[in-house]
């Protein structure tokens, strides 16, 4: 599992990430505070601990932005304890608050209690992040919140194997072996149909350059 880490104090930021470490969990510490919705985007981690006294940015409005675009687990640590900022963080989608100071084993329990608890939703409704939008495996249905597109059983598929390994490039022949394995048979040709197919869909989205083209490789869910 691997955490996100939020925080513009230096000395707690290190101390979290250590602490989380040896507890097992891989860690990515983000600083880039002009550009902190992009950075989440890109880590692909499966929680983020985001403070929301920032630099640049108010954590609150980043929340708010992030949930529009991904279903990452979100939990807000704050020495900004009043009950306003609590119920504006639960109605941007944060899915726990914690002040400041904290035990970090308390917190840990918070974090291991939320990654259950959306675990077990992600299973009971086979969704998938994709990177600003999710696939639901399930329905055969991709979305991003706010619109939805129907896929194929083959679109869904070539999807599924992308995003199982996003940030991986994934050969032709990979990806159909992967569909023949699942009893959906796919030559060469089916394929390339496929693909301009679910990227149309893609477009519906606005993500119409989701899946790239690596030329001579294969393909790639960034």
């Amino acid at each position: 599992m691997k955490l996100l880490i939020i925080e513009d104090d230096d000395k707690l930021r290190t101390e979290l990430a250590r602490f989380f470490s040896m507890e097992g969990y891989e860690t990515e510490e983000l600083t880039d505070y002009e550009n902190l919705e992009e950075s989440v985007l890109k880590a692909h981690g499966d929680l983020l601990l985001l403070d929301i006294g920032l630099p640049v940015n108010d954590g609150k409005f980043l929340c708010r932005s992030l949930r529009k675009k991904t279903s990452l687990p979100i939990v807000i640590i704050t020495s900004q304890d009043t009950e306003m900022n609590e119920l504006l963080c639960m109605n941007y989608g944060a899915d726990d608050f914690m002040a400041k100071p904290f035990n970090p084993q308390i917190l840990l329990a918070h974090i291991e209690a939320v990654l259950k608890r959306t675990m077990a939703g992600n299973r009971e409704e086979d969704k998938i992040e994709c990177g600003g939008f999710w696939l639901d495996v399930s329905r055969s249905i991709i979305g991003d919140g706010t619109q939805e597109a129907e896929l194929t059983k083959n679109e869904s598929r070539i999807l599924f194997s992308l995003a199982r390994n996003r940030g991986k490039i994934l050969s032709r022949d990979q990806i159909i072996n992967d569909l023949w394995d699942s009893e959906l048979f796919v030559d060469d040709n089916t394929l390339t149909v496929n693909m301009t197919r679910l990227r149309a869909k893609l477009e519906l989205l606005g993500k119409a350059q989701a899946i790239k083209t690596k030329r001579g490789q294969g393909y790639l869910l960034e």
